[in-house]
């Protein structure tokens, strides 16, 4: 029996799950002090469902805080910056292609040091220790408390990012230390950009965390939480205090893992309609669609995994304008207003939500209140709200064979037609929490980002190894080791380097292993 949190900006949903049976569900405003609405919530699952708190396994939440805090600059700390890479990498110092505005906030110290690797994992130069203790002392003295170390090819080989924070440790004590080969990939400027961001959030992370166990804590749930990541799967409360980017775009993840899930789809489209905009992403293998191109956050190109996602301004609450003859809907939107300003609502504010009911498909509200709209206003407008999904399904795809589409939020119910090049339009069960129902089934992955040379041992040998270490990775992390499958491979020839050098990209996914994880408490009880 778990339990599955997804906080949103607006609201806060909550499902409980008994095996694959959905016992209870919610939504809830999301409060200034996030476990407050995670307590609201949860309460009310339970006592819906009269079950106590000690019946409960484990909770997973995900949540938007650490991306919002980001993109409005809130709660960002000041970080030291490390790059290991000199004599190369000189011309582009860090920092450079920042908004200026969140540069100031998290950036102005930086060292840049001798050492790195090459391609293949070979000492490009050594490690200049010496400088790396003279940061060190500098970050210190300028009060700094948390550190990003990026470090030439370090995701080949991390040991000189490794050895600069054993040296960070011993002389500045206790701070937080980010190292980009546990977080980007090949790419130093996009992988250290990313680090940093990482390293400006450390104290956010561990204030939401800490936020997560109280509220666990007054509801008597001693279960273990975990956190979504971005990729659909999870981590565990101490892993999210040390990279809370990994959530980044959690709940657009979540919804898609949701409606594969309710849906029994593993490959579709999958549209989440809220009240203000519409998340739409591809479904591969029960899993979104990675992002194949470098990601933009805030204004800040990074290259660590991100769902390839794109958002458009339709939603339940999307303003409906007429313009002469042309009607418009959206971006604008009431957002969690709606059922104040809505027309069905006793509002005085026309939206995509009154058109679908006036349109006859939709049952909310007082119908009377949109009885006098004009006919043809409300059939353009109709006509505009699946002409927009239809064109964002139609960038989605990548052929032009039809496929599935899945809706999900509380806005599904805005599509009632054939959306042109899909096969069917599904709205499963429980589809307005289908973010909470992701966040409940999601498993534990991992991933690896290596390169290896085909001539010296082989493409088989290669493969073999590399789904060896994502498997074992993933294992470690908590999941059972006869449920781990491979659901994503990407294999790109470096034409560039001698040796038949390919780069491999593999990631794994496994159930939960309850029972290590029993142990483990146990362990910890009686440490």
């Amino acid at each position: 029996m778990r339990i599955g949190v997804d906080v949103g900006g607006t609201n806060t949903d909550a499902v409980l799950l008994d095996g694959d049976k959905v016992l209870s569900w919610c939504k809830m405003p999301t409060t200034p002090n996030v476990g407050g609405g995670i307590t609201d919530a949860i309460s009310k699952i339970l006592a819906d469902a009269d079950i106590s708190a000690d019946e409960i396994q484990c909770v997973m939440i995900g949540t938007t805080h650490f991306t919002n805090a980001f993109v409005e600059r809130k709660k960002l700390l000041p970080v030291g910056i490390i790059r290991i890479a000199l004599p190369a990498a000189q011309a582009l110092p860090p920092l450079m292609d920042w908004p200026e505005a969140v540069a100031e906030k998290v950036g102005g110290t930086i060292h840049l040091i001798k050492g790195g690797y090459q391609y293949d994992g070979r000492i490009n130069e050594e490690l200049d220790e010496a400088a790396i203790i003279a940061a060190a002392l500098d970050f210190k003295e300028k009060g700094l408390r948390t550190v990003a170390v990026a470090g030439l090819f370090s995701s080949v080989n991390g040991d000189m990012e490794l050895r600069a924070a054993e040296i960070l440790k011993k002389h500045m004590g206790d701070i937080s230390i980010s190292l980009s080969h546990t977080i980007g990939r090949i790419g130093i400027l996009e992988r250290e950009n990313a680090t940093i961001m990482n390293a400006s959030l450390a104290e956010m992370a561990k204030e939401v965390v800490k936020s997560f166990h109280q509220a666990l804590k007054d509801l008597n749930i001693t279960a273990p939480f975990y956190v979504s990541q971005n990729d659909g799967t999870l981590m565990n409360a101490e892993f999210v205090g040390k990279y809370p980017v990994l959530t980044f775009a959690s709940g657009p993840t979540n919804s898609m893992r949701g409606a594969a899930y309710l849906s029994g789809m593993k490959d579709a489209i999958v549209a989440d309609i809220g009240g203000t905009t519409t998340d739409v992403g591809m479904l591969v293998n029960g899993y979104p669609r990675e992002s194949s191109v470098t990601v933009d956050i805030g204004g800040v190109r990074t290259n660590f995994r991100m769902p390839d996602i794109m958002a458009i301004g339709l939603g339940g609450g999307s303003l409906i304008k007429e313009e002469g003859l042309k009607v418009t809907v959206g971006p604008q939107s009431v957002g969690f207003k709606l059922l104040e300003e809505g027309l069905v609502f006793g509002g005085y504010t026309l939206t995509s939500s009154d058109i679908a009911v006036a349109a006859g498909y939709v049952d909310m509200g007082d119908p009377e209140k949109v009885a006098s709209l004009p006919t043809g206003m409300i059939e353009k407008a109709v006509d505009v709200i699946h002409n927009i999904m239809a064109d964002v399904v139609d960038r989605m795809k990548t052929s032009s064979d039809p496929v599935p589409l899945i809706l999900v939020g509380g806005g599904s119910v805005l599509i009632n037609r054939d959306i042109p090049g899909t096969s069917d339009t599904i709205i499963p069960g429980y589809a307005s929490v289908a973010n909470a129902i992701g966040a409940a089934i999601a498993h534990i992955g991992a991933e690896i980002d290596k390169v290896y040379s085909y001539d010296d041992i082989g493409r088989e040998e290669a493969m073999a190894l590399a789904k060896q270490d994502v498997t074992e990775k993933a294992v470690a992390a908590g999941a059972e080791r006869g449920t781990i499958e491979i659901i994503d491979i990407e294999e790109v020839p470096l034409a560039y380097v001698p040796g038949g050098t390919v780069r491999l990209r593999i990631k794994a996914a496994g159930q939960l292993n309850f029972e290590r994880k029993k142990n483990q408490d146990r362990l910890s009880v009686k440490g």
